[in-house]
């Protein structure tokens, strides 16, 4: 297990540098690194990069887990192959923040959403963990799989907006929205439950069904799930014809050209 230091940088768009001895690595998701410096060699490899010495097989295993978590087969593994200190440095995809865990104090294993690893310590292993529940499964936001970290280093998970982290007491609960729950460790329980209304399901537009985490434990719930930013996204985004849902008043549908038209026509009479 490599021991590395890191910094982070950035406030709405944040990124990781993880600074590596001669012959320390990082393991990356495919496309989160920014930068890094010479005498740091790249290698991609088939599945998860804590499973390379495990034979064929445990490439294969290492890949499959990948695979139905939602990511890519492959990971990349930075390695200073230097003589001093070199850094790389890892982007988060979208706006939010860069959650530093610490494996080991956290129990040695850590549950989160399926998008969210975004680097981690050579020996930290990237596998699955699935909901035990089938209410959870199918109404939880996370569906049955979930990402699980296992180890003793550092790993690096992203959420979206503001984070906060809650200390759960045994048998203390808390309801979230599904989608807003990024993390949590082992002993906490996942679970969800109804609204309890009708009327509130179906026009409170918080959905159907909330996550019920109960202690003991540590959680981390994120303000600005991805999901809820790519809706209001394609709310936005222009529809058939190139025209946007805002330009549907009638100053959005003058356009300069009709403006100057009806001006130029306007003289006429």
């Amino acid at each position: 297990m490599d021991v590395v230091d890191f910094e982070i940088k950035g406030a709405e768009m944040q990124f990781v540098e993880v600074e590596l001895d001669p012959g320390e690595a990082a393991i990356g998701e495919a496309g989160s690194m920014m930068f890094m410096d010479v005498g740091i060699e790249m290698d991609t490899v088939f599945g998860d990069g804590s499973q390379q010495q495990g034979g064929l097989f445990g490439k294969l295993m290492g890949a499959g887990k990948r695979l139905i978590t939602g990511e890519s087969l492959f990971t990349t593994i930075y390695t200073n192959q230097g003589s001093g200190k070199k850094r790389v440095a890892f982007a988060a995809p979208y706006p939010g923040k860069i959650l530093p865990m610490d494996l080991k104090q956290l129990g040695g294993t850590l549950l989160c959403q399926k998008d969210a690893f975004l680097c981690a310590a050579r020996g930290v292993s990237l596998g699955i963990a699935f909901q035990k529940r089938l209410g959870t499964g199918f109404f939880g936001g996370e569906g049955f799989i979930m990402q699980k970290l296992e180890g003793e280093g550092l790993a690096f998970v992203h959420a979206g907006g503001t984070v906060v982290c809650r200390e759960l007491k045994a048998g203390e609960s808390l309801l979230v929205d599904t989608g807003c729950v990024v993390a949590y460790t082992q002993a906490v329980d996942f679970d969800i439950q109804y609204v309890g209304k009708v009327k509130t399901a179906l026009f409170g537009g918080e959905g159907v069904f909330l996550a019920k985490l109960t202690g003991p434990g540590q959680i981390w719930l994120q303000s600005l799930p991805f999901s809820r930013l790519a809706s209001r996204i394609f709310a936005a985004a222009p529809q058939t014809g190139g025209r946007s849902r805002e330009e549907g008043s009638l100053l959005g549908g003058l356009t300069a050209g009709s403006l100057l038209g009806s001006v130029m026509g306007g003289d006429k009479n």
